[in-house]
């Protein structure tokens, strides 16, 4: 039931080590590089002392988590956010923690005077779009295309 779940909360900076742990995890699970613990925690403690990224977090120690960053426009006076990052550990998933972080994502991303948010989905995650397309982000034809500088 909804009611049972913990309470989503925005990270503070002594949540940072605990999440670079998560996002090493994640990244080792799909077989991708990772910085490091060490690299993780840095960057994120210098992201959430600044107005550039914020992090939803549900669970003590931490289960679940969406990194948020946000960017200014040209187009509009407001700030594009991007959902950077949205996980939940194995054992956890599946009972609607990335519902529910959601949903505080998106609050806070209003309350931070962001216009939209936008959402990195791998082309072949049919379960990404499905969620992402029940929570009303309609899966695009664009894809994103960079190079290292």
């Amino acid at each position: 039931a909804m009611g049972s779940l913990p309470n989503t909360r925005l990270a503070a900076v002594r949540d940072v080590g605990n999440i670079a742990q998560l996002l090493d995890a994640f990244n080792r699970e799909y077989d991708e590089p990772s910085p490091g613990v060490e690299f993780l925690t840095r960057r994120l403690h210098e992201l959430l002392s600044s107005d550039l990224a914020y992090v939803v977090v549900a669970g003590d120690p931490i289960i679940a988590f969406g990194l948020v960053t946000l960017r200014p426009d040209v187009w509009t006076d407001s700030l594009v956010a991007t959902l950077e990052e949205l996980y939940t550990v194995p054992e956890w998933r599946d009972n609607g923690y990335g519902s529910h972080i959601l949903r505080h994502v998106i609050s806070e991303a209003k309350a931070r005077g962001a216009g939209e948010l936008t959402i990195g989905i791998d082309a072949p995650d049919i379960d990404a779009q499905r969620f992402y397309a029940r929570h009303g982000f309609p899966i695009g034809d664009t894809y994103i295309a960079r190079r290292e500088l």
